[in-house]
């Protein structure tokens, strides 16, 4: 009989696991495909190309990629809303887009092929996840302009799966649809998973009493500790995923439910370069830096050397043959300077996570006062601990800023809320609330 392991890894497409040869021979195949396609098509790349005095036919190896100029979140807002596209409208069959919060919003358009391949690597990255057309998937991603909802479904669909279209909020309902229709897959932010916790325990209900038994989440970033949290108190696999709306959505990059060992980029699709985010220099596999992507059979809207800033490595692959990418740690226009020291929010959420009176809620608030940044955390105690005094949550908050400043280097004021006070996401978290002058 065939081990589960073997049997597993033959429903593998062949692409997952060849060799480094064949992987980037197909490549740089795509990628001078992509490169000419965009040039000829795009008047933003063609003239960003000229301007750099590059040519698709100089890329004669994948390291020429270097040579090429990044394509920016502005340059998208700049050619709002279809001048990025690389085929005439009637060839584009959708359009998603950002909300537009801090500007224009950034619009992606796909041909049918696009819905296609988004559809077949989401498919892949929930197999990945340890799916099958077995299971019954939740998903609690907002559908609409944003990719996350519509993304997951095309996917598991794909895969055969039975899908469940909650879309985000209506927490009390979530709950209730996880207890009614037995779900096997949900996939939804860690924070709002927290919030579904939350609500189960409000409820009466035991968090690991339900039918799911992998998580797949994304759409923010989290860390180690807060999968952790996620695993012991609703025992299931909690897996990341990794994707962005410029790239294609949902789907860029998979965590292997077998190894946990960092994201699976799917480098036959999207192909990513690690830069120094001040210089923009190139650095080599295992240095941290910013994440930058370029399409390789994007047809509606190509994207070249995109810059993400999103901070991580890129690692041997294990799981597969592409490479992996670390846990972010951050973006490079999330960090927060204060008073002349870098701090991300995940250093933060670590912090609390390990903690063991606190809950993995939280929020961050930045003022200043003359010429000096002052940050102050919101957290709040586990439910189970009951009502504290303000004496006890007092000094949980002595202990975490101790904690912080050891870990950090600076001090933060702490303030340990009743338990449910700090405020809920219906989706994406929002960490930190910066009201120091512009």
């Amino acid at each position: 009989m065939m081990s589960p392991d073997v049997a597993a890894r033959a429903l593998l497409e062949p692409i997952e696991t060849c060799s480094q040869d064949e992987l980037r021979h197909i490549q740089l195949e795509r990628m001078r495909w992509s490169l000419n396609h965009a040039y000829r098509n795009v008047p933003f790349y063609r003239q960003s190309f000229d301007a750099a005095g590059v040519h698709p036919s100089d890329l004669v190896s994948l390291e020429d990629l270097a040579r090429f100029p990044f394509t920016m979140k502005d340059d998208l807002r700049d050619n709002y809303p279809y001048g990025m596209f690389a085929v005439p409208l009637r060839d584009v069959v959708r359009v998603h887009a950002s909300s537009g919060t801090t500007g224009r919003a950034t619009v992606v358009g796909y041909t049918q092929n696009d819905i296609d391949t988004w559809a077949n690597v989401m498919a892949r990255s929930i197999r990945a996840a340890g799916g099958s057309s077995n299971d019954v998937v939740h998903v609690s991603y907002g559908y609409g302009l944003f990719t996350g909802g519509l993304g997951a479904h095309y996917g598991a669909e794909r895969l055969g799966c039975t899908v469940i279209p909650m879309s985000g909020g209506q927490t009390e309902r979530q709950v209730q649809l996880i207890r009614d229709f037995k779900p096997t897959i949900i996939m939804v932010t860690p924070s709002y998973m927290l919030n579904i916790a939350d609500e189960m325990e409000r409820q009466g209900l035991d968090p690991r009493d339900h039918s799911l038994r992998v998580g797949i989440f994304g759409a923010e970033p989290w860390t180690d500790a807060m999968r952790s949290e996620i695993e012991e108190r609703l025992g299931i696999d909690a897996v990341d995923i990794y994707g962005l709306s410029e790239v294609i959505g949902p789907g860029v990059g998979q965590e292997c439910v077998e190894t946990k060992d960092g994201l699976t980029l799917w480098e036959d699709l999207f192909y990513p370069e690690i830069i120094d985010p001040e210089t923009g220099a190139v650095l080599p596999d295992g240095e941290e830096g910013e994440l930058v992507f370029t399409s390789l059979t994007k047809e509606a809207m190509p994207i070249i050397r995109y810059r993400t800033r999103d901070l991580t490595r890129l690692m041997p692959g294990t799981a597969r043959t592409m490479r992996r990418m670390d846990r972010i740690t951050g973006r490079s226009d999330d960090m927060m300077i204060i008073r002349g020291v870098n701090v991300f929010p995940s250093q933060i959420e670590e912090r609390i996570c390990m903690q063991g009176k606190l809950a993995p809620h939280y929020q961050i608030h930045l003022e200043r006062d003359g010429h000096m940044d002052h940050m102050t955390i919101l957290v709040e105690p586990r439910q189970d601990l009951g009502t504290l005094s303000t004496a006890d949550r007092d000094a949980i908050g002595r202990d975490l800023q101790h904690h912080i400043k050891s870990y950090i280097g600076i001090s933060a004021a702490v303030k340990v809320l009743e338990a449910g006070d700090v405020e809920r996401s219906q989706g994406k978290a929002k960490r930190v609330v910066d009201n120091r002058p512009k």
